[in-house]
């Protein structure tokens, strides 16, 4: 089963950041994330998810591929390629791997302008290594299915970086 933490940040760059070291972090096998997908609020209001992995370009892709080699077989691989990348984009389209894109945008309307959040879909986790690194990069839970002793400490490790730097 995995878990979903949202945590807000005062800017895009913050949390862009954040979802990098987690990345390294997974390629030391310290956390396995289903997705990880970065939201912000324009000043106009609206939210642009930035999303690592895109459904409809895959889908175009491998569309193509699929559809130039039966256009072979019809002696017609263009038409067939073209054709299979519009189907495959638009099956990618309808498809929401992840995390729910509507819950993802409704969750982002409650951040201030300008203001980012990031969105993490955690299947394994080496909970105390990770939480040290999350020490020290600011952020505020928004939302969480942690347990309370899981979510405290990660409120803590966030508090005490948002403590540190509030100090002259």
């Amino acid at each position: 089963m995995a878990d979903l933490l949202v945590v807000s940040f005062p800017t895009e760059a913050q949390a862009e950041e954040v979802r990098t070291r987690l990345f390294a972090m997974q390629k030391e096998y310290l956390i396995e994330l289903g997705d990880a997908v970065v939201a912000v609020k324009r000043p106009d209001g609206t939210v642009k998810l930035n999303q690592v992995f895109s459904p409809a370009a895959m889908g175009a892709a491998s569309g193509a591929l699929w559809g130039t080699l039966i256009g072979m077989l019809f002696l017609s691989p263009l038409v067939g390629g073209a054709i299979g990348a519009a189907s495959g984009a638009l099956s990618g389209k309808l498809t929401d791997v992840g995390i729910n894109d509507a819950f993802m945008k409704d969750v982002a309307t409650t951040l201030d302008a300008g203001h980012a959040a990031l969105f993490l879909l955690i299947r394994k986790v080496t909970a105390d290594k990770v939480l040290e690194e999350f020490r020290g990069i600011g952020g505020t839970v928004m939302r969480s299915s942690f347990d309370e002793t899981k979510e405290a400490a990660l409120r803590e490790a966030l508090a005490a970086a948002q403590d540190a730097a509030r100090k002259p």
